[in-house]
């Protein structure tokens, strides 16, 4: 699912349901938030939303582009550590996989 706005405050509550749809609609819920160029607490708080539908349905939510804005809101709060991330430019986001063991440079 590409999401093109920001997350924050005032987009919650019209991107919830869509979010929601996403991961209890899909065997393999992937997200595009290379376009988010701002996320605040309520972005994140539908990311770990997101995260722990998926992996009560015993699924891996995978976040397929990451802005800086993202990468860097992710990283600092340690979400990236259980979440499979690409940085837009098809790379994985280097946070993302030493948080799961790889070691990537």
């Amino acid at each position: 699912m590409l999401i093109e706005q920001n997350m924050t405050i005032y987009t919650a509550a019209e991107l919830k349901p869509l979010i929601l749809a996403e991961v209890r609609g899909s065997e393999s819920p992937e997200f595009d938030l290379a376009a988010v160029s701002e996320i605040d607490s309520a972005g994140i708080q539908l990311l770990v939303l997101a995260r722990r539908e998926a992996r009560s349905a015993g699924r891996m939510l995978k976040i397929v582009g990451v802005s800086p804005a993202v990468s860097e809101s992710l990283s600092f709060i340690s979400l990236a550590a259980g979440t499979h991330m690409r940085r837009e430019d098809g790379a994985p986001d280097r946070i993302a996989a030493q948080g799961n063991g790889e070691a990537r440079t």
